[in-house]
């Protein structure tokens, strides 16, 4: 078959994007934690993530929470893993840093190295004291993540703090250590995505994943982010559903993930009841809020082979009558099909107007409204540990609070941003509906992410 032969060159060519040690699978029940800093704090990746989880397993629910804070390096998230991770009851900790840690101004010092090193070393020398918490936590499945590279070889008029990334790679190589060391799981997004970004510049100088600042990936980059831990836990490969029927016979012929009933063939027609036990991925095009977002979600299709890996709806017809045929389902139009293109196989998943797509894209929005309500509480916990705990005033949420960030408003554009969200999360009740919110959103979730039964019908038109 012509499509199995794609899929092959298209995974040959892609060793750069093969996980380098395998991760566990989330479970029925999980709280999974990401923690880590600006990257994860604003970025979609885990979000993307537990989308697929959200259509791909709809009867096996879990739970993703986000504990990103922009700025931080190893040494300030070691101070809030009691109230921000181990108290949010995780089975499940993947845990990033190193952007921060390996400093910014230094590269534009006499002696960059030696202060790169120290940076380091300091950072590492925290992680020592996260590791013993972790090694604590042994009923916790821990995941390390070799962060998203710095950006040094794009052209554009942004300044480039040269030997950054590879002062990031040093702290990746020393997670990966930790890793193996501690039989945690380990995935890296720094090599594949540098790898990628080269091959992409070679066409075009100015392509990157980091449009605004050369550190913060777009959402294109945080689906490739997504891409790479999906494929470390082993889940590529793994289809929403495969039919093939052999029309001459009205048989079927191969079957997976589904459930295939009242087939019927009627001259050159053939008509059959499907139902699937998973959704489509959906994929937004719409470029949402991130840093700088210029581009989409679905713009990763182009970099990535995630359709073909990770979103599979196959359905074949064989021995069908030479002609076009008319593809509906539930009465809705698919698309016109020769019969070869359906003894070749087509990719449903490729289609939006599907129901099951619809379906899908319901649950897409939904999570996207929860990724939104979650940024509140990470706007609120980011002010308070980027500014008020060094003042003695970490969550006292009263006036005295708000005087004192009044005094850093006129300095820090940040701040300026994040403040209204403060304002109105210091108080609990407040934040108590949030919460209620988020919950009513993911318990909607999974009741409408249940595959249903739909009538499919092949007709040949003239």
């Amino acid at each position: 078959m012509k499509i199995f032969w794609l899929l092959s060159l298209i995974c040959l060519s892609c060793g750069c994007l093969q996980a380098q040690t395998a991760i566990p699978r989330f479970e029925k029940g999980e709280r999974v934690v990401f923690v880590g800093n600006s990257i994860t704090h604003g970025g979609h990746y885990h979000s993307f993530i537990w989308l697929y989880y959200m259509t791909r397993f709809p009867d096996q629910p879990i739970t993703i929470m986000n504990a990103g804070i922009g700025g931080e390096s190893a040494w300030d998230i070691k101070d809030r893993l009691d109230y921000d991770v181990f108290d949010r009851k995780p089975t499940y900790v993947a845990l990033t840093f190193g952007m921060n840690d390996t400093g910014y101004d230094v590269y534009t010092k006499d002696n960059a190295k030696e202060l790169s090193e120290e940076r380091i070393a300091k950072s590492l020398e925290s992680y020592r004291e996260i590791e013993e918490r972790l090694l604590a936590k042994n009923k916790i499945t821990k995941v390390l993540i070799g962060g998203s590279p710095y950006d040094e070889t794009f052209r554009f008029n942004h300044f480039i703090l040269h030997g950054k990334n590879d002062a990031i790679l040093k702290i990746i190589d020393a997670q990966r250590a930790s890793a193996k060391k501690n039989d945690w799981g380990f995935v890296d997004f720094n090599q594949p995505m540098r790898e990628l970004s080269l091959k992409e510049q070679e066409k075009d100088s100015t392509f990157t994943f980091c449009r605004i600042d050369r550190i913060h990936p777009d959402n294109d980059g945080q689906m490739v982010m997504a891409y790479l831990f999906l494929k470390a836990q082993g889940l590529a490969g793994n289809e929403v559903s495969s039919v093939s029927i052999n029309a001459h016979s009205s048989s079927i012929t191969a079957r997976k993930n589904c459930k295939v009933s009242k087939l019927k063939k009627n001259g050159s027609n053939l008509t059959f009841d499907y139902l699937a036990e998973a959704l489509p991925y959906p994929l937004d095009s719409v470029s949402r809020s991130g840093w700088g977002s210029k581009r989409s979600q679905r713009d990763a299709m182009q970099l990535v082979p995630f359709m073909e890996e990770f979103n599979q709806e196959r359905f074949q017809v064989t021995n069908l009558e030479k002609g076009t045929y008319r593809l509906t389902i539930d009465n809705q139009f698919i698309d016109d099909f020769s019969a070869e293109q359906l003894a070749d196989g087509i990719n449903l998943a490729d289609y939006p107007n599907t129901p099951q797509y619809q379906q899908a894209t319901k649950i897409m929005y939904l999570n996207e409204e929860r990724f939104e309500m979650e940024k509140r509480f990470r706007e609120y916990l980011w002010t308070e540990y980027s500014f008020l705990k060094k003042e003695g005033l970490l969550f006292a949420d009263n006036q005295q609070a708000i005087d004192k960030l009044k005094e850093y408003l006129p300095k820090d554009v940040f701040l300026r941003m994040s403040y209204d969200w403060y304002v109105k999360a210091m108080y609990p009740e407040v934040r108590g509906v949030w919460g209620n919110y988020m919950k009513t959103i993911v318990e909607t979730i999974y009741k409408i992410n249940k595959p249903v039964t739909h009538t499919v019908s092949l007709t040949k038109i003239e």
